[in-house]
């Protein structure tokens, strides 16, 4: 029927129900054409089988009169339940769930006409169910062989990796369907090891669990293994420890998947997540929970400004943050490249957040600059991470120390409680607990400042806590270089340790820590247990394929100038007490007198701007070495 156009474009056909048929199946006519010699097939061989070859002359005279009607009733059936049309490479249990639905219905039609015809039904009744449901079986076959040759055709390695898995819990089972499924992963796995009585001996998704994690270095060399995968999303550091060690008695490198904190909003872990060992697997803790909803209300919705927001902290703060969809981010640091990059890396986490993220070009330092910035953008909450941080490097230019880590910390806090920001979060360091460096002691001074702020309605609070894994300049980063430069790698003392934990967990007690603060306090993270360096040396090198003294030399160069042997978290004249989270503790220490405080920092400012360096430096550690006489910011201990 044509249906004629008043405003003269040209006419439009509108189709009845057997033309969308035939315009649905002229797509796939080599496949509608196979369904019929299927439906052909499937009824003839059942008539054939049921009389012994020998069928009566009635039956094949009724035969060719009722198969062209069966085709028809078939390709209509597959037709509206979705059989045409389909991208069967890419077909599922849906799709599964049609075929059958198109073979039932058709074989119901089928019965149905043939038990209302009565005695002369064309065939018999058990020849039509037979003929239907085989043809439900072809139609599957053929549609999921298609998907199926479609996986094979995909490029394979030549000889997959042997993988032997490590745990047969959940995120074995998940990772273990993924591999299989997924061949072009190019892993084959060969068997399983758990600690767990219970599971050796059984299979999991075919693959058999052979015996414990002891067991690694015999059933590598027995079944030819390639890889060991750790697949526990929860493994601690001595698990961990401990199963890198049987694999390198055996051999054989090791894989694992990322930690639970890693896959960010809940994601299920996948084979395409399994990654190289790290140094911070070796180290791994507990995981942290968060009190999400707490958290929540402290960002949701409020506009939040990350100082030093391109560096390891500021910029893992910033990504965190932005989950909490705040109605506003800003990014500010004085260096363009790190906040074009950062800004870039968020942007691509935004698209389904409605979250104005802006960089901010300013030093901390400029006093009247940051507080235009804060005029111009009033955030409601501040985490302050920009801050010189390297300690031999401080130890040599303490003007620096000075202007950035104490009087840009004060800009920024003043700044805050001017322009009526309600929350500012200071990120501080171990290194401030009884300091003997020039970073330890201006951080130590920053702490101060925040707290002799502390009453003018701005929430206000620091966060200490000791190394982060992997951030600029630090150990590890230094110890992979020179390691891969072939040694040797070298060591301040081989008595000296330190505290380290990921920049993922810290930046999430932060965030913890902000939300329980009421102001005033001094919030330090527990970091587990203390770190030798020379032992982390080692096992870096162990990690990096080599043996210790053997392939890499450790060199001890004794410590550098400001260095302690060991950090210290808690200072012993503050009392700390536990926080509402099992992660953090608090402490309140005296709140100093702003007065003495902005005149100290005046006597220091003067000396960092003459260029006094050895004054500065010795006035500094006097403050340091100062004891409390009337409650005022003298004692820096």
């Amino acid at each position: 029927m044509v249906v004629r156009m008043d405003n003269g474009t040209a006419p439009r056909v509108r189709r009845g129900l057997p033309l969308r048929v035939v315009a649905t199946v002229r797509r796939d006519i080599p496949l509608a054409i196979l369904d019929v010699a299927v439906v052909l097939v499937a009824y003839l061989a059942p008539l054939v089988l049921r009389f012994d070859g020998a069928v009566p002359g009635q039956y094949w005279d009724r035969f060719w009169v009722f198969i062209p009607a069966a085709a028809l009733l078939h390709l209509l059936t597959n037709f509206f339940s979705g059989l045409y049309g389909q991208m069967w490479r890419y077909a599922s249990v849906q799709e599964a769930r049609r075929v059958v639905i198109a073979g039932v219905s058709a074989g119901g039609l089928v019965a149905g006409a043939g038990a209302l015809i009565g005695r002369s039904r064309p065939l018999p009744l058990s020849v039509m169910m037979l003929g239907a449901t085989l043809s439900l079986m072809a139609f599957g076959a053929i549609r999921f062989q298609n998907r199926l040759f479609a996986f094979r055709r995909r490029s394979l390695p030549d000889e997959p990796t042997r993988v032997l898995l490590v745990g047969a819990g959940d995120a074995a089972a998940i990772v273990l369907k993924d591999i299989i499924r997924n061949s072009q992963l190019g892993l084959e796995p060969v068997a399983i090891v758990d600690d767990d009585p219970r599971k050796i001996g059984r299979s999991l998704h075919g693959v058999p669990v052979l015996g414990p994690r002891s067991s690694i270095p015999p059933l590598v060399a027995k079944l030819h293994v390639s890889q060991v995968l750790l697949a526990m999303a929860s493994a601690t550091g001595d698990l961990v420890s401990d199963v890198a060690a049987l694999c390198e008695e055996a051999d054989v490198p090791l894989r694992v998947l990322p930690s639970v904190h890693e896959i960010v909003g809940g994601r299920r872990v996948t084979a395409r997540d399994i990654r190289d060992l790290r140094i911070e697997d070796l180290l791994g803790r507990k995981q942290v929970e968060t009190d999400l909803e707490a958290v929540a209300g402290m960002l949701q919705g409020r506009r939040v400004l990350v100082t030093g927001a391109g560096g390891s902290i500021g910029s893992e703060i910033a990504r965190q943050v932005l989950a909490f969809r705040p109605a506003s981010l800003l990014l500010l640091d004085h260096d363009e490249t790190h906040l074009f990059d950062l800004e870039a890396s968020l942007r691509a986490d935004i698209v389904d957040l409605d979250v104005d993220v802006r960089s901010l070009l300013a030093d901390i330092r400029d006093r009247e600059r940051i507080l235009e910035e804060f005029n111009r953008h009033e955030p409601d909450v501040v985490f302050h991470a920009a801050a010189h941080k390297h300690v031999p490097i401080l130890e040599v230019h303490p003007e620096e120390a000075v202007k950035t880590n104490v009087l840009g910390a004060t800009n920024v806090v003043e700044a805050a409680v001017v322009t009526g920001v309600e929350r500012l979060v200071f990120i501080s360091t171990d290194k401030a607990v009884n300091p003997v460096s020039v970073m330890g002691i201006s951080k130590r001074l920053a702490e101060r400042i925040v707290l002799g702020f502390h009453g003018f309605g701005t929430v206000l609070c620091a966060v200490r806590f000791g190394n982060v894994l992997g951030s600029r300049g630090s150990v590890i980063p230094t110890f992979l270089r020179q390691i891969g430069a072939g040694g040797p790698v070298t060591v301040t003392d081989p008595t000296m340790t330190r505290y380290f934990m990921s920049v993922q967990e810290a930046v999430q007690l932060v965030l913890q820590a902000g939300a329980l603060s009421s102001g005033g306090e001094v919030f330090t993270l527990d970091m587990g247990e203390p770190v030798n360096i020379l032992s982390l040396a080692k096992k870096l090198i162990r990690l990096s394929g080599h043996v210790p003294e053997r392939d890499i030399r450790i060199v001890v160069t004794g410590p550098r100038p400001g260095e302690k042997l060991a950090e210290e978290l808690v200072v012993p004249d503050e009392e700390s007490v536990p926080s509402a989270h099992p992660s953090i503790v608090v402490s309140r220490p005296p709140r100093p007198e702003l007065v003495r405080l902005r005149a100290t920092f005046r006597e220091l400012e003067t000396l960092a701007r003459d260029g006094r360096r050895e004054e500065l430096t010795e006035r500094m550690r006097e403050l340091a070495g100062q004891r409390v006489d009337d409650g005022v910011v003298a004692d820096l201990r």
